[in-house]
């Protein structure tokens, strides 16, 4: 005896068993999904074409939106913050020098990285002597934000006010390119010259030129090739960016996927607010029914009288409603002309669910941005201190990422730049016994790390307790926990050795902690 076949059907009507794939992939609940057939494309087959667009709308944005401008500003405040510090950390065991003699040199290079990158008046790595090198940071942080990408040219300048004769010109991606607007090849895609590895080799810039005193666009017309290195393998161009698949040779900026919502709201923002105004304006209007041919003689159409009938009409209420002493702020009912309604204004609807509809868009443009939506809508009125804390280590895992991989990277090209240079010119020397030169391991002599803007604090008592445990527990290190503050713990050991001294030599007692430390340390001993 045959079995019946039982065939179990989708919600599109066809056999489940032909629609059992990834849903994403299918027609989706009742064909929402059949329409939509994006092309697959590569990174620079998908950003290329509308690159120079979408760079100039989120240049736009951030001219004239006040979320998009705040945008950028969290970035560089928690990302680099009021001073890049360096933390340099040669590899000692690598290079065969004690850790002593290690900590030593970091010392006198970091003293002399000081000097040089943050003297605000000689301004001695900027090109233009505008910039410290902290400031050079934070300007390529806020371009990263905006364009996607950091570009900068190493130059050689002799002046005699200078201890380097490096400098690094700031330059804009905007200038990078195809010459000419050549189509992209296998070697040239978006002004990048590649070798066969997909390695860069070269960058085409515009120059800039007379236009750039405010005529046209201020790009130039004049294109110039600019090799990554020099023959002696001295970096000479910097581009840094965060690729998201193999091949891909320009960065996309942040504002894409909001744009939309980041043109739309101040739109937004603008029709709502007149719409209160105009509420605002009117306490009450009134209403006269007249049909379309009464209202047509009344206003006089086809009629060449010095004195309309709408004028005499209004007239003839203006004088009705003087005698009647129609007020609006009295308790008196008005008595109106025959036919005449009074409609109070009021403008209590003028939410009608803006604020809701308007936190959503902004949660939206947060979300893109990968910042706490707290911080970049100004709007803290729902939230607990717990909420508000996870929403802030969450954003300062997203700017610790970005301070290694984006600002940290630009840092170390420079630094790097500098280290060469003034060990060439005997400005530093290296410790003895090294069993490898500079140009034999240059990642383990330019090993560092940077320290750039602390991490806020909600409650900064629990805040230090946490550190304290954390330290007590085997967990951490003063190192990690300063650093966390924006400090170098280095440093504030030091300090806190010339203030205990200090105190003590003006008569004063030590601070209270020092006391504490006293005590147990005193305990300790009676114990053993």
């Amino acid at each position: 005896m045959n079995q019946p076949v039982v065939t179990i059907l989708g919600p599109n009507g066809q056999p489940a068993r032909q629609s059992m794939n990834y849903d994403g992939a299918g027609a989706g609940f009742g064909g929402v999904l059949r329409d939509w057939t994006p092309s697959l494309k590569s990174a620079d087959a998908a950003l290329l074409p509308s690159l120079d667009l979408g760079n100039a709308r989120a240049e736009d944005v951030v001219r004239n939106n006040a979320f998009a401008a705040n945008g950028v500003q969290m970035h560089i405040d928690n990302i680099v913050g009021h001073l890049f510090r360096l933390s340099y950390k040669p590899m000692h065991k690598r290079l065969g020098i004690s850790e002593e003699h290690a900590r030593s040199f970091a010392t006198d290079v970091e003293q002399a990285w000081l000097e040089i990158a943050e003297d605000p008046i000689g301004c001695h790595l900027d090109a233009e002597r505008k910039r410290t090198f902290t400031m050079m940071i934070r300007e390529g942080v806020g371009t990263h934000t905006r364009l996607g990408e950091i570009t900068a040219a190493a130059e050689w300048i002799n002046r005699h006010d200078s201890p380097i004769k490096t400098a690094i010109k700031m330059v804009s991606p905007k200038r990078m390119g195809n010459p000419q607007g050549k189509a992209n090849t296998q070697s040239l895609s978006g002004g990048v010259e590649t070798n066969r590895h997909g390695a860069p080799m070269a960058y085409w810039l515009r120059n800039s030129t007379a236009s750039s005193l405010g005529f046209g666009n201020g790009l130039g017309d004049n294109w110039q090739r600019i090799s990554k290195t020099s023959k002696f393998g001295r970096l000479k161009f910097m581009h840094i960016f965060e690729p998201t698949e193999y091949g891909q040779s320009r960065g996309s900026n942040q504002f894409l996927s909001v744009m939309e919502q980041m043109h739309m709201l101040p739109k937004l923002q603008s029709t709502k607010l007149q719409n209160a105004i105009v509420n605002a304006m009117y306490a009450a209007v009134i209403e006269s029914d007249l049909d379309t041919g009464a209202a047509m003689e009344l206003i006089g159409a086809g009629d060449d009288n010095s004195k309309t009938p709408m004028e005499i009409f209004l007239a003839n209420q203006l004088e009705y409603h003087q005698g009647a002493n129609v007020r609006m702020n009295g308790v008196k009912i008005p008595h109106l002309v025959p036919g005449e309604k009074l409609n109070l204004q009021t403008s209590g609807n003028v939410d009608n669910g803006f604020v809701e509809l308007e936190g959503s868009i902004l949660r939206w443009m947060a979300a893109g941005l990968n910042l706490p939506y707290e911080a970049f809508a100004k709007d803290y009125r729902n939230s607990s201190y717990s909420s508000a804390r996870a929403s802030m280590l969450e954003g300062w895992r997203y700017y610790m990422g970005r301070r290694k991989i984006i600002a940290g990277k630009f840092a170390s090209m420079i630094f790097g730049l500098v280290f060469e240079e003034l060990l060439h010119s005997k400005q530093i020397t290296l410790p003895r016994g090294a069993n490898r030169g500079f140009y034999e391991a240059k990642g383990a002599w330019l090993n560092a790390s940077w320290i750039g803007a602390g991490r806020m604090a909600i409650d900064g008592l629990k805040e230090v307790k946490e550190s304290v445990m954390r330290i007590e527990g085997g967990l951490s290190t003063y190192e990690k926990e300063l650093a966390l503050l924006g400090e170098d713990y280095q440093e504030v050991f030091a300090q806190q050795v010339r203030e205990s001294k200090e105190r003590k030599e003006a008569g004063l007692p030590p601070a209270s902690w020092v006391k504490m430390t006293i005590v147990e340390n005193r305990g300790k001993e009676l114990i053993d």
